[in-house]
């Protein structure tokens, strides 16, 4: 079978009426029509890639930038899926830059990792000074409901904002220390990091408000199966982990998370994409 290679292009700029987006493709990953169910300034943008799933050797590459003033919330509408593999990995990347005063809210919906998977998913946030960025990664291991556990295979998760923070794992369906030891991921299958990144230090008071609201919204979605945690590993960053043992629960809590930190960290209203109720 032949690997598949899509690129897609994104440019989102401030104009006078509305945030606006232009783009250029090649191969199957499109962006559908623009939203505005808000406000003219924010740009709800949904990605799609028909074939739904990556296999063996398929790469999916997004480079985006959103421009002074523009703000742009980009999601999908189901779960990206990265099947079995027989030789060379699968791999998505995102390469974000935001220009001072532009805020991206970096949202897609779960990515399932198939037993015997191989697996990678690269995320790299260039942020001026002044910039804003919500985003996440959710990740589900295997489909537990369906008695396919993830048991062999690998998939690696990189999360960077250059000379910020820097995260990278690797998850091996063999690792029997990391899948279930209690150092580790102790049995959940499910997880997740939502992190608030600026390009500028926050303000402590700022800082410490996103982790009160963190705490306090997670606290009342009153998931009880997940564990979750809030923490400012940097001057600039805010993240809430959280592992449990359906990406339901999980996800549900990012939303909640996000939706407190929409209000407290800018002013806006909580206003979920559509698509996620589809």
């Amino acid at each position: 079978m032949t690997p598949w290679h899509s690129r897609l292009q994104l440019r989102f700029s401030a104009e006078p009426a509305r945030t606006v987006l232009r783009h250029q493709h090649e191969g199957g990953l499109r962006a559908l029509a623009s939203h505005y169910p808000e406000d003219p300034q924010i740009c709800h943008q949904v990605l799609v890639h028909p074939p739904g799933g990556l296999v063996g050797g398929d790469i999916l590459d997004i480079d985006l930038s959103v421009q002074e003033g523009a703000h742009a919330l980009v999601t999908t509408p189901g779960a990206g899926r990265f099947y079995r593999s027989t030789g060379a990995p699968a791999r998505q990347t995102l390469e974000a830059r935001l220009a001072p005063g532009a805020r991206l809210e970096w949202l897609p919906l779960e990515t399932l990792a198939y037993n015997d998977c191989l697996g990678e998913n690269r995320s790299r946030f260039h942020l001026a000074p002044g910039a804003e960025l919500m985003a996440w990664d959710l990740l589900a291991l295997g489909l537990p409901a369906a008695d396919a556990a993830f048991r062999s295979g690998r998939f690696t998760q990189h999360i960077e904002l250059p000379g910020i923070w820097l995260e990278r794992g690797c998850i091996a369906g063999d690792d029997d220390a990391l899948l279930h030891g209690p150092g580790g991921l102790r049995g959940h299958t499910a997880l997740a990091t939502l992190f608030f990144a600026a390009g500028s230090p926050l303000a402590s008071p700022r800082r410490e408000a996103l982790l009160d609201v963190a705490r306090q919204a997670a606290d009342d979605a009153q998931q009880a199966s997940v564990l979750f945690g809030a923490t400012a590993p940097h001057a600039q960053i805010v993240a809430l982990r959280v592992l449990g043992h359906r990406i339901e629960p999980v996800a549900a809590l990012c939303r909640a998370v996000w939706a407190a930190w929409r209000q407290t960290g800018w002013g806006v209203e909580d206003c979920a994409p559509r698509v996620w109720s589809t």
